[in-house]
């Protein structure tokens, strides 16, 4: 049994990343061939041949062919898997608006090249930033595609969640279940720990409500700007580590007794506009995803899902004359 994956950008630092993780069996263990086909722009091909040099060189006993290419009809022919990593990068005096509108033109073309050429059941996670509006655009340009196949990611903002309370807390990040974080990939996002456990206590009987609100929610909120601050560039490993969790879960089922984040269709649950990409918190199995039910949640939690909300539907506002 062989499976098609397909990564864009994969000559920058994620893709790379990647690249390697998914040849290795990461994504989908070793006894399952992968074939892989790598996007580029053209003036980035030849680093891309040394990524599928370096890949040979490996070995990897899981991975078959390697198509590296700047055709994205060609990258996504097949394809049962694909991540979208390549985006432009904000630049210097930039607006969010016309970063949106820039990459939503690289989204809607790959959109297309998606609905005519992947296979028809394919999973489409798009990592490249801003990722929700950018699914959003994909999906919409692909029309034959189940638009429940396009999700964004939220599980690194998922990760460095549970990774804060677990530090917090001196216990290890497998003892922490049920962490959620609803909204946008954005400073907007809202990371909850109302409902999370810590082996079988409360979450919110072991920290105070103070580090919550005004340590634990900002970090997790403003932590790619801290680690860009600190080395000098954007997260790569854990992200690319995140994106493998967020697509291995989604295919074959996320641990008993907990729930992910995913950044999927809105279908109005818990109040929020259909229409738009959010991340609510999700069981994936076998039969697929599924949103988590009738949470509890408090004023403060409501408030701060709303205003998430809010910044994706001005998204959606801003790029509207693509979908």
């Amino acid at each position: 049994m062989s499976k098609t994956i397909t990564i864009t950008g994969a000559a920058g630092q994620i893709g790379y990343q990647l690249a390697f993780r998914i040849a290795s069996g990461q994504l989908l263990g070793t006894e399952t061939k992968v074939n892989l086909k790598l996007l580029e722009i053209s003036p980035a091909l030849e680093a891309l041949k040394g990524v599928a040099m370096e890949l040979e060189d490996c070995a990897f006993q899981s991975l078959g062919e390697v198509t590296v290419t700047d055709d994205s009809s060609v990258a996504f022919g097949d394809s049962n898997f694909a991540f979208l990593v390549g985006a432009k990068p904000r630049g210097p005096g930039m607006e969010r608006s016309d970063l949106l509108i820039e990459n939503a033109e690289i989204f809607s073309v790959q959109g297309k090249a998606i609905n005519d050429n992947a296979d028809k059941n394919i999973k489409v996670l798009i990592v490249g930033n801003p990722a929700n509006t950018n699914a959003l655009i994909a999906s919409a340009n692909a029309p034959d595609i189940d638009p429940r196949s396009f999700s964004a990611m939220m599980r690194l903002d998922h990760n460095r969640a549970i990774a804060q309370l677990a530090t917090k807390t001196n216990t290890h990040s497998s003892q922490i279940k049920k962490v959620a974080i609803w909204g946008n990939h954005s400073t907007t996002q809202y990371p909850d720990i109302s409902h999370a456990l810590i082996g079988s206590q409360k979450a919110t009987d072991l920290v105070d409500q103070d580090w919550v609100r005004h340590k634990f929610i900002p970090r997790v909120q403003n932590r790619g700007s801290e680690i860009i601050k600190a080395r000098g560039l954007s997260s790569a490993a854990s992200a690319a580590s995140a994106a493998i969790d967020h697509m291995r879960d989604w295919e074959i089922g996320n641990l008993e007794n907990d729930w992910v984040s995913m950044a999927i269709p809105s279908d109005g649950s818990y109040g929020i506009s259909e229409g738009i990409m959010f991340s609510y918190p999700t069981v994936c199995s076998e039969r697929g995803y599924f949103i988590v039910q009738s949470l509890d949640l408090d004023e403060f939690s409501l408030e701060s899902i709303k205003a998430s909300e809010k910044e994706l539907l001005e998204e959606r506002e801003a790029i509207k004359h693509l979908l």
